[in-house]
């Protein structure tokens, strides 16, 4: 175990399983309180149990994201836990993937709201204790999507696009009270979410066999890359690191 989140309190939504999982078992490694909050609350309590048995300190939390009594409900009870947050990692999100003339009104509003929302509900949901307490980082993931389109994916590059400016525009505002926002932005990793997008993908006729995967950026991502990335974001390692998006690609977005 490290002790690069010696001292922090983190809550991690979208925890339970993939990068987020990756992440909350990471995090706890580093020495910090995890609170996971995720809509699947058999995996949250499973990822929690393995962190504790590992020796760290975790909660299991479930709650839906993209609902403002749920969030709130949660945090509460990530705080009474642990006390107030010094570290979230907004990674909660899904996608949909489909041509845009069959992409529903539902589809839209849905995927903004776990996309997005959720980003809203729970940074609103966490600041003033961040705050409280002196300041603190927020990471969330925004998606290599927010800059290279993909056939099928208008419904969800938008939705990324929309975490990009988030983590920009909450650092903008919040850097003088000690709060510090960035975005980590994968590309194709090795998590059910990935290996699903690749599938349909590849179902709709867009080219991301392993062939084309390794010309845009070498292999697939682990997810643990990822939460590496996160985690450094998270840390007082970046601490004049605020409102900057780090693409974790191995050059997908470079070329």
């Amino acid at each position: 175990m490290g002790d690069r989140l010696k001292g922090k309190v983190a809550i991690v939504s979208g925890g339970a399983t993939g990068m987020g999982g990756a992440a909350s078992s990471l995090f706890a490694a580093e020495g910090a309180k995890v609170a996971i909050v995720d809509v699947n609350g058999a995996a949250a309590e499973a990822r929690a149990a393995a962190i504790r048995a590992a020796g760290g300190t975790a909660l299991a939390l479930t709650a839906d994201v993209s609902d403002a009594a749920e969030v709130a409900a949660a945090v509460a009870a990530a705080e009474a836990a642990h006390g107030p947050a010094t570290v979230l990692f907004n990674h909660a999100g899904t996608i949909v993937i489909k041509p845009f003339l069959e992409t529903t009104e539902e589809e839209w509003d849905r995927l903004h709201d776990v996309n997005v929302k959720s980003m809203f509900l729970m940074t609103k949901a966490v600041l003033p204790g961040m705050i409280a307490a002196g300041g603190g980082s927020i990471v969330c993931t925004s998606s290599i999507s927010a800059v290279a389109a993909t056939p099928m994916e208008v419904l969800y590059g938008t939705t990324k696009g929309a975490c990009h400016m988030f983590a920009r525009a909450i650092a903008v505002e919040f850097r003088d009270r000690g709060i510090r926002c960035n975005a980590v932005c994968p590309g194709f990793v090795r998590t059910p979410h990935g290996l699903r997008e690749v599938a349909e993908l590849q179902r709709l006729g867009v080219d991301v066999s392993e062939a084309a995967l390794a010309a845009q950026q070498g292999r697939i991502a682990e997810p643990e890359e990822v939460a590496r990335a996160a985690l450094f974001l998270a840390s007082d390692e970046a601490s004049f690191i605020s409102g900057t998006h780090l693409f974790v690609d191995n050059t997908f977005t470079a070329v």
